[in-house]
């Protein structure tokens, strides 16, 4: 049985790679992709595009907040298959 901690850390790794693979994507797809990471880009362009911040650190937030969403929804997902699966 893993623990919350251990669920948390896994989801955060498979956001983090759901994240990376959609930033590895994005220009060999011509930006077919692009829906997928409107949360991040989104904060990018609040938190450092808007104040004409550096490019590298507005993909470096982008992909943060990316990783970070796609991270809760497999927490979600996690705890919902570890419910199941006690049941």
């Amino acid at each position: 049985m893993y623990s919350v901690k251990a669920s948390l850390i896994i989801a955060l790794a498979i956001g983090a790679l759901i994240s990376t693979v959609l930033l590895v994507l994005e220009p060999l797809t011509d930006f077919a992709f692009l829906s997928l990471e409107w949360p991040g880009i989104t904060a990018a362009y609040f938190f450092w595009g808007a104040i004409g911040g550096s490019t590298f650190l507005g993909i470096a937030i982008s992909w943060i907040v990316n990783a970070l969403t796609y991270g809760l929804g497999a927490f979600v997902i996690l705890g919902a298959f570890k419910v199941l699966r006690e049941a």
